[in-house]
Order: structure tokens, then sequence, then C-alpha cells
């Protein structure tokens, strides 16, 4: 199907189908906020500004600015400031918002903002294992939550209970990067062994499946530093993603976190990154990061999967598609 483009703001905010996502967006940040702070998470504000963000992959970019004479960036990821934050708040979570340039190619997928939100969690001491089980609560809880707040908003958008039965039972499913590689190029997708489960790929897997399900392992170098290299099987990573069923892709990204200092500076240098850029998170990690892992649960993604629209923009106050000027 060809995805539409957003008409003309006043005729965008005044739409049904945003107002139903609006709602639904009210109800899934209301079940977060609850199901993270009756776990004792503590709420943070994220940074909006910093002298280095995630070098962040796919193409994406981050955007300059001015503060004071230095050159500073807009968060693409808090990813660094949730590790740095660990010193006072061992169970933290942000609703942070992202600005990433993509490639103008990525308006087309309906899976692409230049700004979104991002339910951003991490806990020290966690294990890959610890952040997938909260991630599953996670969504499971929202899910529930929304369905019984919002039931005849979801019916009206033409979303059926029956294909969210699963999740609602906590079921989920997992695969490893190898697993899932394997599977698409047995389907004729030409995957590369070496990256990131590609767009075209991610749909693939996800509308065959009819739960939610992990990919575990995606092979060193295809994500970023900070992503912990599994000790015992060299050249793979301790991280997952976790992807929504019904062809709606990548809902959470997580991993164990790399907090040696060491490892850390020689990690930078391999994907290309200068160490001297990150001189602020490097001081506080020669002094001591804590062990831990966590996640970030795209919450346009989530709404528009709870929706089944067609493309974030339908879930966006005020979208901007990648390449395309916008208020």
């Amino acid at each position: 199907m060809e995805l539409r483009t957003p008409p003309p703001l006043g005729e965008h905010l005044r739409s049904p189908g945003l107002r139903s996502a609006m709602l639904v967006q009210q109800e899934v940040l209301h079940a977060a906020r609850e199901f993270l702070r009756g776990e004792d998470f503590v709420e943070l504000l994220p940074p909006l500004i910093g002298p280095v963000t995630d070098p962040g992959g796919r193409g994406a970019k981050a955007i300059d600015v001015d503060y004071y004479g230095q050159p500073y960036k807009l968060m693409t990821s808090a990813i660094l400031y949730k590790q740095a934050s660990l010193k006072g708040f061992p169970r933290l979570f942000y609703i942070a918002p992202n600005v990433r340039v993509e490639p103008p190619e990525t308006a087309s997928t309906g899976r692409h903002l230049v700004e979104f939100h991002q339910i951003d969690v991490e806990l020290a001491g966690g294990t890959r294992r610890d952040v997938q089980e909260l991630a599953a609560r996670l969504l499971t809880h929202v899910v529930r939550h929304v369905w019984a707040t919002l039931p005849q908003v979801l019916r009206e958008l033409g979303r059926d209970e029956l294909e969210f039965a699963e999740l609602r039972q906590g079921k989920f499913d997992s695969l490893t990067h190898a697993e899932a590689v394997a599977r698409l190029l047995a389907r004729g997708h030409a995957q590369s062994p070496d990256a990131e489960i590609d767009w075209e790929g991610e749909r693939i897997l996800s509308l065959e499946a009819d739960r939610p399900f992990f990919v575990n392992d995606y092979p060193k170098g295809s994500r970023g530093f900070y992503d912990r290299e599994d000790r015992e099987h060299p050249g793979v990573l301790r991280n997952f993603d976790l992807i929504a069923h019904g062809g709606f892709g990548e809902l959470v990204s997580g991993s164990e976190r790399e907090n040696d200092y060491a490892t850390i500076v020689t990690r930078m240098r391999e994907s290309g990154e200068n160490p001297a850029k990150y001189a602020w998170y490097l001081d506080l990690a020669r002094e001591g990061i804590e062990a831990s892992a966590g996640f970030g649960m795209g919450l346009q993604r989530l709404v528009r999967f709870l929706t089944g629209l067609d493309a974030l923009w339908q879930v966006s106050a005020y979208p901007k598609l990648p390449g395309v000027i916008a208020p």
C-alpha cells in the first residue's frame, strides 16, 4: 500500500483519526508510568542537548546547535545520560524526546519520523533477561490497559481484540539474529548476517508472527559501542529487539551496557568514533559506571501498533517526515 503524506496542519489537527490516536497515546503514557512507578522506577527528565549524543545508525544524523559558542547536539537518544544517571538512580526511566535526521528515503516506510519519543528505561545490575522480562510485562500492561479503557476507540479504528490475544496473555517468542537471518534467506530476502535486520526483513518476520517476539544477539559492529559484547561468544552482543506482530516491526531496542572504561574506549575506536568527543562520559566511566541493562520503547510506534494506522505521522500531532519541511 502506498502511504499517504500528511495533509495541511489544520486539517490534520482536526482529523478524527488523530484525536483517537492522541486518546490512545494519553492512556499509553498513563499506563507506562503507572507500571514503572509500581516497579520502583523513578522518572527523570532527560536532557535535550549535550556535547555528544548516541552516534546512531542506518544513516540517521544528529542536529548541531550553538551552545554559547560550543558545538552541541540535539539528543538522538539519551542512552549515555541514562548510564550516567545510575550514579544516583539505580532504577530510572525517561519519556524522552529524540531528533534524528533520517535519510529522506525512510519517509515511505511508515515507521520513521525526525521527531519522536521513547519510553527509556535503565536498570542498574540488570541483565538482558531482566530487562526483556520487564519490557514484556510493560508492553502487556499497556496493551491490557488501553483495551480496558478505550475499547470502542480501538474498534472504530478497525482493531480486533483477537489480534492482541496472545500478547494480552503475556506470550512472547524469541529467536537469535542468526536464526532470523536464516529464516529471511530461506524466504528469498537478502539479509546480511553482519548487519541489523533491515526494515523489509522486520516487516516479513513481523507479518508471519501472531505475537511479539525478541531477536537476540546482534553481531558486533551492527550496534553502538555501549552494547556489551558477550564474553563467552566474542563478536556477539548482549542485546535485543522486540518486534511487534502484524507487520508493525520493531517496538523496543535494548541491551546490557558496556561499563568498563578501557573496553568502551576500544569499542569507540573500533566503530570510528573519536573518544575525545565523549570526554564527560569517559570521565564518569573512569570513575566507575554501574553495570546495567536497559531499553527504549518507541512511543509513536507503540501507538501505531495499537491503533493499526498506516504510518507514524498519523499518530503525531506535529509530524515531521524525513526529507519533508514541516512546521
